[in-house]
């Protein structure tokens, strides 16, 4: 079983200045910025490779389990390696990045989210904050290496605290098997404590994210898993196919002892 690091230091939040004057937006100001972010052509994918194979298979591995543990998605949106868009300037370092118009932009989306209370049966190419409510991930889950770790592990959990406000966020590198995890209080973000199994509570997905070493799709790794209320471990639908195939076998063995044959 791999080992639970440590509680982790919360990352060094930049200080807020206060503004000199505090002044709400009015509505035309207001109507103006989402007339300007509607017209926008926001692109959906910039052609950036994953940083390692079992980066991209383990979002997929993740998103299946969520699916089948929450079932139909008609109260809830749930999405891997998204551009995530939450304001004017965010937009718009992403769209000249893409156009090869600008540098590599401070933040374009966690690699697995999910938005709780909407409606997730119709296709996003992205995520919009301002076309959703002014909703943002409850959940968020980052795949850690060693190339993505600071801006992982420090500038985008600052995002997820202070900007989106997300309930939980948790990091996982399955290189060296490290699950952390945090729950939004009153103060800021609080690590997760593990159970016995090393296993963290997320309250959002109602489940345990924990590591499970074995094969998934042909490659045999340390996977970040999902274990609903009993500990029992999500199964994926090819792993449910095989059980349940393994106990018709066993039962058909049981009726030939008794001299019976199923057909």
């Amino acid at each position: 079983m791999a080992t639970q690091a440590s509680a982790p230091t919360k990352p060094k939040r930049a200080r807020r200045v206060k503004p000199q004057a505090e002044r709400l937006p009015d509505l035309d100001d207001l109507e103006r910025s989402l007339q300007f972010l509607q017209s926008l052509e926001l692109p959906s994918g910039d052609g950036d490779r994953m940083e390692a194979d079992w980066h991209a298979v383990n979002i997929s591995l993740l998103d299946e389990a969520v699916r089948l543990l929450l079932e139909e998605p008609t109260n809830y949106y749930c999405a891997g390696n998204m551009f995530l868009y939450y304001s004017i300037p965010q937009a718009l370092e992403i769209k000249e990045y893409v156009e090869g118009n600008g540098k590599k932009p401070r933040y374009k989306g966690p690699d697995f989210f999910l938005v709780k209370g909407v409606d997730g049966t119709h296709m996003r190419e992205s995520w919009r904050v301002w076309e959703e409510d002014g909703r943002y991930p409850d959940p968020i889950v980052e795949f850690i290496s060693s190339s993505t770790r600071r801006k992982d592990v420090e500038k985008n959990v600052e995002i997820y605290e202070g900007v989106f406000r997300t309930k939980e966020y948790f990091g996982y590198d399955g290189r060296k098997g490290e699950l952390k995890g945090y729950q939004l209080g009153s103060t800021g973000y609080a690590p997760i404590e593990p159970n016995e199994h090393d296993w963290l509570w997320s309250e959002t997905l109602g489940a345990y994210l924990g590591i499970w070493q074995g094969k998934y799709r042909g490659r045999r790794f340390r996977w970040l898993r999902l274990y609903d209320r009993e500990g029992r471990l999500v199964l994926t639908g090819q792993e449910r196919a095989e059980q349940a195939e393994s106990e018709l076998q066993r039962l058909r063995n049981a009726l030939r002892k008794r001299g019976i044959e199923l057909e």
